[in-house]
Parts: C-alpha cells; structure tokens; sequence
C-alpha cells in the first residue's frame, strides 16, 4: 500500500513539472489534471532514465518547476492544524519550505514504478464560479481492481492549484496531521521544523548517493 501511495503521489507531484504556469491558468480543474495525468503517464513510461529509477533526474525536475502548481503553503497549514495560526511567518516558512522538501524527495524516486497504468476520470461536478473543488478519478492497472484517486484544488490568481491527494480514502494532509500534531505536542513547532529538517538531510545524502 505504502508503495503504491508514493507512486500515485510521485505521479501528482511530478505531473506538474511538465506545464507553463500560463497555460495551467486558462484550463478548467478537471481538464487539468486530465491532460497532466495523460502527460505524466507517458513521460515516466517513455524516458530510460526515469524506468531506470535516475532520482536525481526526477528531482531536479520536479524541484525546479513544482512550485507553480502546488499550494505548499495551505497544504503544510492543513496539516499543522491550529499550530499553524500561533507559529511566526519565519516559522511558517520554514515548516512550508521542509515539508515542501520531504514530499519531492519522499515521492519523487516512485516515478520509475509507474507502468501499465491508466487513469479514468469521474463526472467533474462543480458550478462555474466554485473557486475550491474536487477532481476525481481511478487508477486501472493490468492486475486488480481499480484505486481511487482524487484531487482537491482551489482557484488562484493564476491559475488552479492542488493542496490535497487523495488515495484509497486517505487524503494526504491527514496522513501527516497525526505525526505533526504529536511532534508539535513534544517539542513545538520548531521542534517539528528540527525533525523534518534531519529527514530531509538523510533523504538528501541517500538521493545524492544513489543520483546518477
């Protein structure tokens, strides 16, 4: 299950590496993840180096065109929950910038495992002027039954953004509330920017040592 949630994610996330903020900003919610999945799901099948598990490829791209297209900031608000609002702006952007890290580092290695999948696309169900939505969708695999797949994204000034995931049922910022709110509750937030921090540092060592 673990591995199969990176990869959905590593999907998401890398996903939007592909696009021009320009164009993100002109398409509906549902055409948008549509195109990208399609996107997404060619490139990882087509490309040597990502079938091959090249981390460090994957990850320059992600890094250097993810930020667009991911509300980071309300994703890692979500997860922090109530802390979030008594935590400094340095704090804020700290916990945002080392949360940010540990999902492009955590996910980005999974995008090698991507195969035969397919993904079908759900009614999209919103009015014209909804500015927060949910797109949903189903991973099919040649074994199995499909695996839910949603998204949540809410409308910016340029353009749609996604702050949520989710898979088989679990929404992603859940999936951290949990683990946040217990280190925020043994050592504050600085104590949960400390742990994310050397997460990060141990990821960074292991990409770098296995990078091509």
């Amino acid at each position: 299950m673990k591995k199969f949630w990176n990869t959905m994610v590593a999907l998401v996330i890398s996903a939007f590496a592909v696009m021009s903020p320009a164009h993100a900003a002109d398409e509906a919610p549902d055409q948008l993840i549509k195109r990208l999945s399609q996107e997404i799901l060619d490139t990882a099948k087509n490309d040597k180096d990502i079938q091959s598990g090249n981390q460090k490829k994957i990850y320059d791209m992600v890094e250097g065109k993810i930020l667009p297209f991911i509300d980071f900031q309300r994703m890692t608000s979500l997860a922090a929950g109530k802390s979030w609002r008594e935590a400094t702006p340095e704090q804020q952007k700290q916990l945002t910038n080392e949360f940010r890290t540990l999902l492009i580092f955590t996910y980005s290695g999974a995008m090698s495992q991507i195969k035969d999948q397919r993904v079908e696309f759900k009614p999209f169900r919103a009015a014209a002027d909804d500015t927060d939505v949910e797109v949903k969708t189903s991973v099919v695999q040649s074994r199995g039954e499909p695996i839910q797949l949603n998204y949540r994204l809410q409308k910016s000034a340029t353009g749609w953004k996604i702050y949520d995931i989710n898979v088989l049922g679990a929404w992603l910022v859940e999936t951290y509330k949990g683990s946040f709110s217990a280190e925020i509750s043994k050592s504050g937030i600085d104590g949960l920017i400390k742990t994310l921090s050397d997460k990060n540092k141990k990821l960074a060592a292991a990409s770098a040592k296995g990078g091509k």
